[in-house]
């Protein structure tokens, strides 16, 4: 008898939307056989073209991404959107805003949107949000918009899983400089700077083109800067223009490429290999005494985990 993940994942291959988010649920709590699931959906991988999101908080992202995705399924793409929400430190759950703030796009015939918690990943993004990534280029999504939750330089891990980042400032909170911090520059495909209606956003162009053209190699590809009103729709078309290229070629750039699959093997390693000793030394009670030891005084933290950690490789 299959086990529930292969059914929805026969659903899956069926163009079944629900099956696709009970799998998309069922691999982000890592139930049993999530992985067996992720090694199935990894070989139907490869055509969808992921874009990403970024900048900081009220900069108008998830009104971006709504304008951005209507006028993709207007032009016949089919999309998927993952909403990244910030985490409660507590319960791990996400305040899904995003969802809400998105509840125009997410009824419209194509589109799938789905809002996911950090987990407390660093940069926002989590490792089952690369999942899901993957769940929906399997499902024959053409373009995936991950919208991250805009806490700041860190957003950098976005582009280790998306092909395509749109970094969106604002005028009046400084953007011009925040985008030029390291780590935030290097990571941009296209600058967008949104509510460009306000005063300062021709400043903001011109900040952000200055920087760019100090910072670039002469053989370097010239990064566009555009301007929109992601609330009206002003701007967006040409967005999407400039982007045409990109949407069109499925041809995956090869550094790109490389880059993701070496961190998310070194990320999936990590997260695994912390999974497996905590279930270890939890069931044996190794924690426990652990705990006792440093309360005592008769050892310290830093010795415990070095010996588990050469134990550990050794066997």
């Amino acid at each position: 008898m299959p086990n529930d993940w292969e059914e929805q994942l026969d659903g899956l291959k069926q163009g079944s939307v629900r099956s696709m988010a009970r799998l998309i649920t069922w691999v982000e709590n890592r139930r049993t056989g999530w992985m067996d699931a992720m090694k199935t959906i990894y070989r139907n991988n490869g055509q969808t073209r992921v874009i990403g999101i970024t900048g900081s908080p009220g900069a108008g992202k998830s009104t971006l991404t709504g304008k951005l995705t209507s006028t993709l399924v207007e032009k016949g793409y089919s999309v998927g959107v993952i909403a990244v929400d910030p985490s409660s430190p507590f319960t791990g759950g996400a305040l899904l805003g995003d969802r809400l703030r998105m509840k125009t796009i997410s009824t419209m015939e194509g589109v799938f949107v789905r809002s996911m918690a950090t987990r407390g990943a660093l940069g926002g993004l989590s490792l089952a949000a690369r999942d899901a990534v993957k769940i929906m280029d399997a499902f024959g999504k053409d373009i995936v918009i991950i919208e991250t939750v805009g806490v700041g330089q860190d957003e950098v891990e976005v582009v280790k899983t998306a092909d395509l980042v749109i970094v969106v400032c604002v005028p009046g909170q400084g953007d011009g400089i925040q985008a030029i911090k390291a780590g935030i520059m290097e990571i941009a495909d296209f600058f967008v700077v949104n509510k460009a209606d306000r005063e300062g956003a021709d400043q903001v162009v011109m900040d952000i083109q200055t920087m760019l053209s100090l910072s670039s190699q002469d053989n370097d590809i010239k990064v566009p800067v555009l301007k929109t009103v992601s609330t009206t729709g002003q701007g967006i078309p040409e967005l999407v223009e400039t982007m045409s290229d990109f949407l069109t070629n499925t041809e995956k750039t090869p550094k790109k490429t490389e880059n993701r699959i070496r961190e998310e093997l070194l990320v999936l390693l990590e997260k695994e290999t912390a999974r497996a000793l905590r279930k270890n030394w939890v069931d044996k009670g190794l924690l426990d005494k652990a705990v006792e030891n440093i309360i005592s005084g008769e050892r310290d933290p830093y010795s415990i985990v070095q010996e588990v950690i050469k134990t550990s490789l050794i066997n």
